[in-house]
């Protein structure tokens, strides 16, 4: 880094990629109102770097939601998936139950704390019979 850069607080550099690439990268920057490529780009990099913190990290401090979409005919998932998420009461700071459906429910689970025990959480809740989906939104704080 030049005396430049550390100025201006950022590092410029190029990046080869195919031009259909670049092409749909414009395209859903702009429709999502960015003022322009660097920005997405930064948004894009910051994303990445997260992902990866979560997946490959266990003693990194991350907060998100774990959403899952199960059936309520399957006898005692409720009280199951109750039963799971007390004894991760460590990590979960609330949680919200959406009726979909007469027989499906969706639940959010706000949680933070080391990586590793979010994904036990997660991996405990998923087995469950009943459970349709399971998805995480996890961000490094």
């Amino acid at each position: 880094m030049n005396k430049e850069q550390s100025k201006v607080g950022v590092v410029r550099f190029s990046v080869s990629l195919p031009p259909k690439l670049v092409k749909e990268f414009d395209a859903v920057w702009k429709e999502k109102g960015y003022d322009n490529r660097s920005r997405a780009a930064h948004d894009a990099f910051r994303n990445f770097i997260s992902e990866h913190k979560w997946a490959f990290s266990s003693t990194e401090e991350v907060a998100g939601v774990i959403v899952i979409i199960y059936y309520l005919e399957k006898p005692g998932l409720l009280n199951r998936i109750v039963e799971v998420q007390h004894s991760f009461e460590g990590i979960i700071s609330s949680t919200m139950h959406i009726h979909l459906t007469r027989n499906k429910c969706l639940e959010i689970i706000a949680v933070k704390g080391k990586a590793k025990d979010i994904r036990e959480l997660g991996d405990k809740l998923s087995i469950l019979k009943g459970i349709k989906e399971l998805k995480y939104a996890i961000t490094t704080p």
